[in-house]
């Protein structure tokens, strides 16, 4: 959740990342993910799910996300203050409050208040670059976007609206349209015209998008059409498509190798960075310490004299934290057995150091790598609780070190936020509070309901969730080690690894004329399992910002934010009405179907 309240003179961002899961690991326990992985697999215990239910995921949410909320509180002062990290986000988010409360920034508020009201309800960020200087008349730039953002908000809303009629029955309507032709189609090749993923493609970058692209054609244009010929040969032509040990255990594990060697990479890459500016950081300080007052702007000591003043109990955060550790260790072993107390206490006493490395990565480069961290816990996890229970302690202790480590990381963005627009920190952390709070509710909620109304998780639906089983795997991947893989995937594997950690090296080490084009691994990663239809839908919205920058580039620049925004949300609100009607039982009256003659 993401609320932000703008007043005149005071500035509160009241934001809490609830890094729930919902369509990864936790999802990754129930029984459908649990079926699709195969009953028969080795390592895919019989009976180690657990369906998603409010209570439990609020109570899980709950313990895990306020301990992550107070392990660094004690540190705000030395990662702000004394080693004055950027965190970029947090500072961009400085900048654009503190730009409302110019005399034409109040005017701005009035009308980016509302568009970021609407936007921040559907748990959407939308970044704009402000200049104030830019535009002459900031009110009629203003206006442009907001009505633009509704408009194109109305036009994807009753698009949503028009495709349900076609769409009652499997495989019906224009998202299931053969724009290619129904070869194509059967090999996921077709534009399904989803405005949210033309408007996610719009606000990408065009590497990302093509990168996308390059990975669908690798995949679902070449690869997996000649494994599926070997049919017989590289895997018994007698397992279904669903098992490991079929074609979807190459999908799967390929798609997890390009991941984990993109990952890894940027893990020690960011570790390198850490590491180095803190060695420097400290060589540096008994030089400047001296002179460091001195040197300070009268801004800056403002701000560090108000940021400190208002200072947390380091006795409160310490005590909060020992407290809701103490309950998680109770209660998650009693959500899940197969998680050992033990394992959990390890877990609270490196989760701190855990924290400290990437909330100080993440100010430095502003990069997250909490999902790296749960990675490595899942793999260490699986293995360490053996095969019966490998897949939930790793998938359960994943997603508590990656709640910690990610929310600490969040926190710290805002307490910068905090420090650069001279708010109370005492406020900041109730906001956060607050908003935690209400997330931990809020979220279990929204998502049961989206799971209970439509086919989540289905490969061959509209909502794959294919993080599901790609955390699932890794986890049976943690328990069996390469027994797990099907026939001469592991070289498969082996040699995607090594493509990520190639195409990250030649991106950082080439001169950017080079460097700049280089596929993404992480982006490649994804259609090789989802599917080439959404990476098409992207490369849609990459393409409408093309021309529109050739044509009215000014225009192009002030208003696709908002545009793309509109067509996110718009799609993303006709959910609600559409997961009423699937509760209702009310179904589409047509079903627009092709079938080749």
């Amino acid at each position: 959740m993401f609320i932000m309240l703008l007043s005149r003179g005071n500035s509160y961002d009241v934001c809490s990342s609830i890094p729930g899961g919902f369509g990864s690991y936790l999802l990754g326990l129930n029984k459908k993910t649990y079926e699709l992985v195969g009953v028969e697999t080795e390592g895919n215990t019989p009976g180690s799910y657990k369906e998603p239910g409010i209570g439990w995921m609020t109570g899980f949410l709950f313990v895990t996300s306020f301990v992550g909320l107070l392990s660094l509180v004690p540190l705000r002062k030395i990662m702000i203050i004394d080693y004055k990290l950027t965190y970029p986000s947090g500072t961009a988010t400085a900048v654009l409050i503190n730009g409302f409360h110019t005399p034409q920034g109040d005017k701005m508020a009035k009308y980016y208040s509302y568009s970021l009201t609407s936007l921040h309800f559907l748990n959407i960020r939308l970044y704009f670059q402000l200049d104030l200087n830019t535009y002459s008349d900031v009110d009629h730039s203003c206006r442009k976007q907001v009505h633009g953002f509704a408009k194109f908000f109305s036009l994807s809303f009753l698009w949503g609206f028009f495709q349900w009629f076609y769409s009652g029955g499997d495989q019906c309507g224009f998202s299931q349209f053969p724009t290619f032709g129904l070869k194509a189609w059967k090999q996921t090749f077709f534009f399904d015209f989803s405005m949210t993923y033309i408007g996610a493609g719009m606000i990408c970058s065009h590497l990302v998008n093509l990168s996308l692209l390059l990975g669908a054609v690798l995949s679902w244009g070449i690869m997996w059409p000649l494994i599926h010929g070997l049919k017989g040969d590289w895997f018994p032509a007698s397992l279904s498509e669903s098992s490991m040990k079929s074609l979807t255990g190459y999908k799967v594990f390929i798609s997890i190798a390009l991941i984990l060697g993109d990952g890894l990479y940027n893990f020690l890459k960011i570790l390198f960075y850490t590491t180095r500016s803190i060695r420097m950081r400290s060589k540096a300080k008994g030089v400047t310490k001296a002179t460091d007052h001195q040197n300070h702007l009268i801004d800056d000591l403002h701000r560090n004299e108000f940021f400190m003043r208002e200072s947390i109990p380091i006795w409160l955060a310490l005590t909060g934290y020992v407290f809701f550790s103490i309950i998680s260790i109770i209660v998650i072993p009693l959500m899940f057995p197969q998680l050992k107390w033990y394992y959990v206490v390890v877990a609270y006493i490196l989760a701190p150091s855990l924290g400290f490395c990437n909330a100080y990565g993440a100010g430095l480069t502003d990069m997250n790598m909490a999902y790296n961290y749960g990675k490595v816990a899942l793999f260490v996890l699986a293995a360490l609780s053996g095969k019966n229970d490998g897949v939930v302690a790793g998938m359960v202790g994943c997603g508590l070190i990656k709640s910690i480590v990610s929310i600490s990381s969040d926190l710290m963005h805002d307490f910068k936020s905090g420090h650069l627009t001279l708010t109370s920190p005492r406020s900041m952390l109730l906001s956060q509070a607050v908003g935690t709070a209400m997330g931990c509710v809020v979220a279990p909620v929204t998502f049961f309901l989206f799971y209970k109304a439509f086919d989540v998780g289905n490969p061959n639906g509209e909502f794959k969730a294919p993080y599901a089983i790609i955390y699932r795997n890794m986890a049976i991947l943690g328990v069996e080690g390469f027994s797990a893989l099907p026939q001469h995937c592991l070289q498969l594997c082996y040699g995607f690894f090594a493509f990520a950690i190639a195409a990250n090296l030649m991106r950082d080490l080439s001169p950017p004329k080079i460097g700049n084009y280089v596929p993404l691994p992480m982006a490649m990663a994804v259609p090789f399992l989802v599917g080439a239809n959404f990476a098409i839908d992207m490369c849609v919205g990459s393409l409408a910002v093309y021309v529109w920058h050739k044509l009215n580039n000014k225009k192009a620049s002030l208003m696709i934010p908002a545009v793309a925004s509109g067509l996110i949300c718009g799609d993303g609100l006709w959910i609600l009405p559409s997961s009423i009607l699937a509760l209702a039982k009310v179904n589409p009256p047509i079903c627009m179907r092709f079938f080749s003659t």
